[in-house]
């Protein structure tokens, strides 16, 4: 497992992984560009639900050592992105060749194609895309934001099956399982219809926690009349 990643806006993955590592051991005896490799994303919703995996998304490339002038400009872009505290000082020493095996060890993935099957369905997403797509401005606060949701306000939640038509009649139990800045995934168990999930779109786009604030009120006192 990486200690910390991070995308360059060229749309490589940067890696920061323990000198031990099998990634670091093979990327360190590679020839430059004949290395493939695939990295595994897994989401796990941060509140506990049914089917808690949210999705997964395969980044396939080519792998190689971060080296020369690049590494420093790397190793600003994880501190910058992904602080992990004094490790990312221990990459001053991590030039190749090695007289003996480095603590942690920075690697590049030149990504040639990714695949992700999420909440919204299975794609192909474009190399390029990558490199020019923003974070979500909730994606920092999104578990911590879920998980009190769940635990403060529940019976909030449990309003929203009103709106759902038809299919909210019955006893529900909604449990928040996604939040983005254009709207709330929530997943309801135990009614008629069964197990689902149902995404409520906020009036605007949110780009901090006061516009999320607002639109959660809005949506809350929807469902409430």
């Amino acid at each position: 497992m990486p200690v910390a990643r991070t995308v360059t806006p060229d749309g490589d993955v940067i890696l920061l992984v323990s000198g031990e590592s099998a990634a670091a051991r093979a990327a360190a005896h590679a020839q430059d560009d004949d290395l493939t490799a695939v990295i595994e994303i897994t989401d796990v919703a941060p509140v506990s639900v049914p089917h808690r995996i949210r999705g997964r998304a395969w980044l396939a490339g080519w792998l190689t050592p971060v080296r020369g002038t690049d590494r420093a400009a790397c190793a600003v872009l994880l501190a910058e992105r992904r602080p992990v505290g004094e490790l990312l000082g221990m990459t001053e020493s991590l030039e190749p060749p090695y007289a003996g095996r480095p603590a942690w060890m920075m690697l590049r993935l030149e990504v040639g194609e990714i695949s992700v099957d999420d909440l919204w369905g299975a794609d192909h997403v474009e190399p390029e895309a990558l490199a020019t797509a923003e974070p979500d401005p909730m994606s920092a606060h999104e578990a911590e934001l879920l998980q009190h949701l769940h635990t403060a306000h529940g019976d909030r939640l449990g309003e929203l099956c009103g709106l759902l038509g038809s299919r909210g009649a019955g006893s529900m139990t909604a449990v928040p399982l996604a939040l983005d800045r254009l709207g709330l995934r929530v997943r309801f168990t135990g009614g008629a219809a069964g197990t689902f999930d149902a995404r409520f779109d906020f009036p605007e786009p949110v780009a901090d926690i006061c516009g999320l604030r607002r639109a959660m009120h809005t949506l809350f006192s929807a469902a409430s009349h």
